[in-house]
């Protein structure tokens, strides 16, 4: 009963300081300081170093780290418990600064100082899981469960440590006692259904992704997991009801809406596709590929007028875009415009030059190759070194041949055809069916009968 009461009076004592300190003095540092004074002077002194810990984590909780970092770093000289207690706040701290070495130094002290700190072990496994040993990690997380059964963070850590060691089995069973602990812990929810699409069961990795968005139903990631599963089977309905969904919530994500920009192109609904392409150009604006997909979907829309405005921004934008180039030409051919003369030549100066360019790069390589083998070859005769001479200038003079002179047009000398075939981005187009048919004309046997008189109607 007598350590009932003390126990009691300890927790009572700790709640008001963390009451008081922030209201009693202008500071909530000089308040704890108040409070460990009076406590220092009771019968409770050993209390006092529990509220200078309590003091740390409050500049933590208020985001001043170097104050929490010089009030921990004061207890590494005290007694065993109240060391490893601090230490195992600075191992901590240091680790969410990515500074492993004195995370993993401080966690070897809080070790060191107290044995059976399940939070020391837990840490000192952190550390070791950073350096990529998850075997030795996995021994510490056991560790620390076996001295705290309860310990959820060395549970869910040992966990992801199976899952990195493709022990999905064991993995999964850590992550089931987890969520039995913690009923509605997102993370534990999106563990579950992760390692059971490892394990290549969607049915059960989706079961598990709905009472996760049941938890948390904003969270575009898990949406976007739903979306994909329910499209890998086949399910599109549910997948585009997933996915716009997603999109809803973040409409940054490149992959939901290019599926369904995709999604509307497939259902024959181009006028729908356009916002999406439209979104995707705004967030990567030097990513042709959409511009030319909003071209596309006007152009397949009916829309030629707006398609062709849209080709020629692009042109503005992209002037050395072949494809845009080609799209131009046959749209203005279609149309019968006179500026396909200009998309035209302006095409075939740009296969020119990506000719000539490819001839440089060959040319490049034939030379490098050649001096490699003069430098492995060492001195040779001088016929070798005549034959040598005469090879490059001859390349020379044939790379000067590629290049039109100064007073002729920069165009090929040769009547080569301008290539103006092109790939529609949004894939062939759908035949549409076709609903008046033209009737077989089948042959008469009396077609060239004669008919007599008495044939004709009265």
């Amino acid at each position: 009963m007598e350590r009932e009461r003390k126990a009691m009076a300890e927790k009572y004592i700790m709640t008001a300081a963390k009451l008081i300190a922030p209201a009693i003095e202008t500071s909530f540092a000089v308040g704890y300081d108040w409070c460990v004074e009076v406590v220092k002077a009771s019968q409770y002194v050993e209390l006092a170093n529990d509220l200078e810990i309590n003091k740390a984590i409050t500049y933590l909780r208020q985001k001043d780290f170097n104050q929490a970092v010089e009030t921990l770093k004061m207890f590494e000289k005290k007694d065993t418990r109240v060391k490893s207690a601090a230490a195992t706040n600075l191992s901590f701290l240091y680790y969410l600064e990515n500074d492993f070495a004195q995370a993993s130094s401080y966690a070897d002290l809080a070790v060191n100082s107290d044995r059976y700190n399940p939070s020391a072990l837990t840490n000192k496994g952190n550390t070791v899981f950073a350096d990529g040993d998850y075997e030795k990690a996995a021994e510490f997380y056991r560790e620390a469960l076996r001295n705290d059964s309860s310990c959820t963070e060395a549970l869910y850590n040992i966990g992801l440590t199976y899952k990195k060691l493709n022990r999905l089995d064991e993995a999964l069973d850590c992550f089931l006692k987890l969520h039995a602990i913690l009923r509605n812990s997102a993370q534990v929810l999106h563990q579950i259904a992760s390692i059971y699409e490892l394990m290549e069961d969607p049915s059960q990795a989706t079961e598990w992704l709905m009472q996760l968005i049941s938890v948390v139903p904003t969270d575009s990631r898990a949406l976007c997991k739903l979306g994909e599963l329910y499209d890998g089977e086949g399910d599109k309905s549910q997948a585009f009801q997933h996915y716009y969904e997603s999109y809803r919530y973040f409409p940054s994500n490149i992959g939901v809406i290019e599926w369904l920009g995709a999604y509307y192109i497939d259902t024959q609904f181009c006028e729908k596709a356009i916002q999406y392409f439209e979104r995707a150009a705004l967030i990567q604006p030097t990513h042709v590929k959409w511009q030319l997909m909003v071209a596309s979907c006007f152009r397949r829309s009916g829309n030629y007028q707006k398609a062709l405005d849209t080709y020629k921004d692009i042109h503005r934008k992209f002037p050395e875009n072949a494809e845009c180039l080609r799209f131009l030409v046959r749209l203005c051919t279609d149309i019968g415009l006179k500026e396909v003369q200009e998309y035209a030549t302006k095409l075939k100066r740009l296969e020119k030059m990506k000719e000539i360019r490819e001839q440089r790069i060959r040319s490049g390589r034939d030379g490098s190759g050649g001096s490699r083998g003069r430098r492995d070859g060492g001195a040779g005769s001088d016929s070798g070194q005549n034959c040598s001479a005469s090879s490059k200038g001859e390349r020379l003079s044939a790379r000067l041949r590629a290049f039109p002179a100064a007073n002729e047009p920069y165009e090929s000398s040769s009547n080569k055809e301008v290539d103006v075939s092109y790939v529609d981005p949004l894939g062939p187009q759908v035949e549409r069916p076709k609903t008046a048919a033209k009737k077989r004309i089948e042959d008469d046997d009396f077609a060239d009968e004669e008919l007599g008189d008495d044939l004709l109607p009265e």
